[in-house]
């Protein structure tokens, strides 16, 4: 039998499986669950990856109007002409890599296919630096632009533009020379005796010394090794005028990472797909060392000299209460994470440093001829350090020197709201430029350093504008006027913006426009298919609701024209914890969406709120889950059941909830702990064990298991299974490498043991965290959809 008879037949059982067990339910929408599963195919293939060209003439995007198998690169100009696909021949002559520009911008340095380039960005002519197996990259300019510096392996290499030379600027290597080991006592004793019997040995060794010492000396003048002792080269810059390396070193930790099985598979055999180690496992180290060219000399930095590093978090001492022996200092400071220093052209640098344990940021002054630290600010979070542009544990986030090689400018969540701060390193004074109830989404600087780009919510929560900001502060001045979210790419020149703008019900699309106050933008894309424009897709309210403790909840609600009585409702609750979904511009949870326009078409209420942990509304909101998952974040969906039963005449007993990822764990919590309050959920991959998940998101909200053991056990669903009383759907991808499968199937022997048999299980083979086929899509939403018909209506 041929193959493709056997995968013809395959593919016939298949469908009659999926057929068989397919939910099948009246739906009164003029949409279908297997259409608005389609993603892209029904909605259309948005423009996205948008970049300008070196001479800002020309706006590159990825985009796919004919339907095509794949996206497709395309063309427009600033001035929004319709766009074109760009040729293959075209695309070669491309450059994308990252690189640096010269002072005066006029020439750009970058790294491509792990080759350098010279860009002369008035004259558009470029010149290859290097064609070599190795890889070179992360070119920049130095010494007032006369050499270009690239990292090659574990190295550091200058070019000068005057002479062509290249210098090697450092010598690392994995492990220092190899010791011999002394000769046992009575060999050496027989070796002293030849020496000083035979004259004929001693001349030789003479000579032998001599030679070796007349080698050395006609050697050229290299760098000193630096010895990585066993650790990994994570990064490496150099100052302006190339006399100071800083490196990172990472020595990794032993251990133990999870592995997925996949089943289905091209060769038919299991396969395990490696994945992450679990929370509290032991985490890798860094340290960060100077490498001095003119002493030759390499020493490393102590954290230990930052003010706070010895500090306890906060809720260790809640382990010792009534205890006179505890204390709030560690005998050993804490490990501690580095982001790239970043250098001016006077040779002295910023360098922000993390606490491993994420509960302090320090913004430093780094002296590199002698390793100190001067703090010029300290952030410390008894949750956990993190907002918009405040960056993760190796990236500095928005931080940068004015002009004057004196101040600089970062981002914090001092006031309460991620804004932005300027300080002067020799003084020390801080100025704050941006304040009030919003953050600053983004900040950079213009290229004659006298104006800030800003991204912000300025204008309410809800909204993303583009904005200038006089370096000095001042008043913000507002460029984008449309309603909704702007995603902004400036041209090299910084004349013009390229965004990407969409609604609440008006998917993403390419404008251009001048960068400047009062200008219109103009629209470059129209991308949505018609059978996506056949429908009148809502605009959702966006409402705010009192909890019980009496915080303003924000949601979006979804209502029918004209809703009958005691009529039925659903609650989604998004997914990651810190992301923002009530909002007035195109989702990331689109089908979501698009979901809930058919459910309001089939009667139902929807209420879609950005519980406590939500990104957009501050440090509190954000960090309002600490220590206690499914605390005030479930509250905040049981006081919206209330909130639709009290004032929107929904019947208290004809209420749903679902969501993913997070939101499925949500789901978990709310029908374990607050049964009777949800007839019936769906939980899409979810977490039920944090103990399970991975450290790095974890551990900065409930620490460890071994060091709070309190936080892990009223936050995971595992534990409250017992109370399970109302209808439970759960689903989950077999190949999940995020939220693993083992964390369902180890609630699923849970719910055996326990007896529950209110619950069903439906699993997806080929499906990792994010779905990707329409099929499973498909399948899922109509098992939801079901799940609502049968236990709603």
């Amino acid at each position: 039998m041929t193959r493709r008879v056997l995968i013809c037949q395959a593919m016939l059982l298949v469908g009659f499986l999926a057929k068989a067990q397919s939910p099948d339910v009246s739906n009164n929408s003029t949409l279908t669950i297997p259409q608005i599963m389609q993603g892209d195919r029904f909605v259309g293939f948005l423009p996205s990856n948008i970049s300008w060209s070196e001479d800002g003439e020309t706006i590159y995007f990825s985009w796919n109007p004919e339907m095509d198998t794949i996206r497709s690169l395309y063309k427009t100009d600033r001035n929004g002409s319709e766009p074109v696909p760009v040729s293959t021949e075209e695309q070669k002559m491309l450059r994308n890599g990252n690189g640096g520009y010269s002072a005066d911008r006029t020439y750009k340095v970058y790294s491509d296919n792990g080759d350098l380039f010279l860009l002369n960005r008035t004259t558009a002519e470029e010149i290859q630096l290097t064609n070599t197996s190795d890889r070179e990259s992360g070119p920049l300019f130095a010494r007032e632009d006369q050499v270009i510096v690239y990292r090659s392996g574990n190295d550091l290499f200058s070019w000068n533009r005057q002479t062509g030379a290249t210098e090697q600027l450092t010598n690392v290597q994995s492990d220092g020379p190899r010791r011999s080991r002394p000769d046992p006592e009575y060999q050496q004793w027989l070796q002293e005796q030849q020496m000083d019997l035979f004259e004929v040995l001693r001349w030789r060794e003479a000579q032998s010394e001599a030679r070796s010492a007349q080698r050395e000396a006609l050697q050229p003048e290299r760098p000193s090794p630096v010895y990585l002792g066993g650790k990994r080269l994570w990064g490496m810059e150099a100052s302006d005028d190339l006399r100071y390396v800083t490196m990172m070193m990472a020595k990794s930790a032993d251990a133990k990472n999870t592995r997925v099985p996949n089943y289905v598979t091209e060769s038919g055999y299991i396969e395990d797909l490696r994945s992450r180690a679990k929370v509290g496992s032991p985490q890798t180290t860094y340290e960060m060392g100077i490498f001095d060219r003119e002493l030759d000399t390499f020493y490393r930095i102590d954290p230990a000299q930052l003010p706070g590093i010895y500090d306890k978090p906060a809720y260790l001492e809640e382990y010792h209460t009534g205890s006179e022996d505890y204390v709030d200092t560690f005998k050993q400071a804490r490990e501690v994470t580095y982001a790239s220093p970043i250098f001016n052209g006077e040779g002295e640098a910023i360098l922000i440093l993390r606490s491993q344990d994420n509960k302090d940021r320090w913004i430093t002054l780094l002296d590199p001829e002698t390793g100190e630290l001067t703090t010029l600010d300290h952030q410390r979070d008894d949750a956990w350090i993190a907002g918009p542009g405040i960056g993760w544990s190796f990236a500095s986030g928005t931080a940068g020197w004015l002009p004057d090689n004196r101040t600089i400018y970062y981002q914090s969540e001092a006031s309460g709201f991620s804004h932005l701060y300027t300080v002067d390193t020799e003084t020390g004074n801080k100025t704050q430029l941006t304040s009030g109830d919003f953050e600053i989404q983004s900040a950079a600087l213009s290229n004659d350093g006298s104006t800030f780009y800003i991204t912000a919510s300025a204008e309410g929560p809800h909204e993303h504008h583009f904005y200038h900001l006089p370096v000095g502060g001042g008043e913000l001045t507002r460029i984008t006027t449309m309603p909704g979210n702007h995603e902004v790419d400036m041209s090299p020149d910084e004349e013009y913006l390229a965004i990407r703008y969409s609604y609440s019900n008006k998917p993403w699309e390419l404008y251009v426009m001048p960068n400047e106050a009062g200008a219109e933008a103009v629209r470059v894309t129209e991308s949505t298919t018609d059978d996506f424009n056949a429908y009148d897709w809502r605009d959702p309210e966006i409402i705010r609701f009192t909890a019980r403790d009496g915080a303003e909840v924000p949601a979006r609600l979804y209502r029918p024209e004209n809703p009958r009585p005691n009529g039925p409702a659903v609650i989604f609750v998004h997914g990651a914890g810190y992301l923002q979904n009530v909002h007035r511009w195109w989702s990331s949870y689109y089908r979501e969406y698009m979901f809930h326009n058919l459910l309001v078409d089939n009667g139902y209420t929807v209420l879609d709120i950005d519980y406590r942990a939500s990104a957009g509304y501050g440090r509190d909101w954000r960090t309002g889950i600490y220590r206690h998952m499914g605390g005030k974040d479930l509250d905040d969906q049981v006081d919206g059941a209330k909130y639709l039963a009290e004032d929107y005449d929904i019947d208290p007993d004809r209420i749903g909830i679902y969501g993913g990822s997070y939101g499925g764990f949500i789901t978990l919590m709310a029908l374990f702990t607050e049964p009777g309050t949800f007839a019936a959920g769906a939980a899409l991959r979810s977490v039920t064990d944090w103990a399970h998940y991975n450290h790095g998101y974890t551990s900065n909200i409930l620490n460890t298991p071994t060091m709070d053991s309190i936080a892990f056990a009223r936050s995971s669903p595992i534990n409250f299974a017992d109370g399970l009383d109302d209808r439970l759907l759960i689903l989950h991808g077999m190949i999940d490498t995020n939220v693993q499968f083992q964390d369902v199937v180890r609630l699923a022997q849970r719910l055996i043991e326990l007896e529950k048999d209110n619950w069903e299980f439906a699993v997806f083979p080929v499906e990792r965290h994010g779905f990707i086929e329409p099929t499973s899509w498909s399948d899922e939403y109509k098992r939801i959809f079901k799940l609502f018909q049968e236990t709603l209506k």
